[in-house]
């Protein structure tokens, strides 16, 4: 196996993204391109990413490989590429190699480590409600939530999107058809800032975020960029306002 990025900001970012919600993943490599799908240890969230062969400059596969490795330590590497920096990975045995190539070539040895855990696929349901939105506007309204509560409900109408939370203090952003794109029968759901606001950090990669619900269901959300795609599902909140 033998993988070259040009390019590694974009899987740093989003491995940086996805170690804040689960530290030992499996890394799956097949010839359509390399893919993550992960639940975090409270069973709370559920993790996917998707990168395509063909962002890769070079990619060298006689077998599919699945690689148990600690996010942690690939999060550390990948941050070591600087601008104009492109990124080799190779698997010998037990380990993954990454050599980071830019004015001299610096190789790193990770252990490969087995993650006993069962593959999981990403759910496809069916949702009464889908708002396609700016990922920096969602960015702010999860802050503003996060401000005054610890869960968020999202209210969704055939003409309007709302984003509120409660506690001793309030927050509340509506937005109408002309500022979101709103497909969407009447649906409400409650869900955690905890992990809405790591979920948010997506906006690193994309300009856009789509939002997936119906009413006391899980979440997703999907930050796509190109053929590249990053989402999230997250279990609601079922408990009483407060």
């Amino acid at each position: 196996m033998r993988l070259k990025l040009q390019s590694p900001k974009l899987l740093s970012d989003v491995i940086s993204i996805i170690s804040e919600l689960v530290t030992e993943v499996r890394l799956k490599i097949t010839k359509e391109g390399l893919n993550v799908t992960a639940i975090d240890p409270a069973n709370v969230a559920m993790i996917y990413f998707k990168m395509p062969a063909d962002l890769f400059s070079e990619f060298v596969l006689e077998k599919d490989e699945i690689l148990g490795i600690n996010f942690d330590s690939l999060k550390s590497v990948l941050r070591r590429c600087g601008p104009g920096s492109a990124l080799v990975l190779e698997k010998f045995d037990n380990t993954l190699k990454l050599s980071i190539e830019d004015r001299i070539k610096r190789d790193f040895i990770l252990a490969l480590i087995d993650i006993d855990t069962e593959e999981k696929e990403m759910p496809k349901w069916e949702f009464k409600s889908v708002i396609k939105m700016d990922s920096n506007a969602f960015v702010d309204v999860i802050e503003d939530c996060s401000i005054v509560s610890d869960a968020c409900t999202f209210i969704a109408e055939p003409t309007k999107f709302i984003i509120e939370a409660k506690g001793l203090h309030s927050s509340r952003a509506e937005f109408n058809t002309d500022e979101v794109e709103l497909y969407s029968s009447n649906s409400a759901a409650r869900f955690s800032l905890e992990y809405l606001s790591k979920f948010t950090k997506g906006a690193k990669i994309s300009s856009r975020v789509t939002l997936s619900f119906s009413d006391n269901h899980p979440m997703r959300i999907d930050f796509p960029t190109g053929n590249v795609m990053l989402s999230f599902v997250l279990a609601p909140r079922i408990e009483q306002d407060d």
